[in-house]
């Protein structure tokens, strides 16, 4: 253990800091998403009509990541309330992105993403509604 003088333990102590045992930090639910119907999504650039893709949700966990839809990026949880989610994730040799999903109805979505793709930057504005199913 290192000496600490008894001028710099009286600090620690009396901030707290001297007994302090780290607590894993609880990963965020994102319940927000799993309170979506499942089935089939048309996404949308807001205020248009034509259909961006088509895609059947098991997971709406998907909608993060509109730009880099594989497996294995890493993920940091933002924000996680009732009604939204943003996320930061980051996809070794794709790129990265920052996704804001915020829920109307668990048929309807709102998407914010931004970030950068193959190289190249992307910042789109969507709605996700539920169509069906799949």
């Amino acid at each position: 253990m290192a000496i600490f003088s008894p001028m710099f333990r009286t600090a620690l102590l009396a901030l707290g800091v001297a007994g302090a045992t780290a607590v894993p930090a609880q990963a965020p639910s994102l319940a927000m998403l799993d309170r979506l119907e499942k089935g089939s999504w048309q996404l949308r650039e807001r205020g248009k009509d034509a259909v961006l893709q088509t895609v059947c949700l098991g997971d709406a966990r998907r909608l993060i990541q509109v730009y880099h839809p594989r497996q294995g990026c890493s993920r940091y949880v933002i924000e996680d309330t009732p009604a939204s989610v943003t996320v930061h994730y980051t996809c070794p040799g794709a790129g990265h992105g920052r996704t804001t999903i915020r829920s109307e109805t668990n048929r309807l979505v709102q998407i914010d993403t931004q970030g950068i793709a193959d190289g190249r930057p992307f910042s789109q504005a969507i709605e996700a509604r539920r169509a069906g199913g799949c």
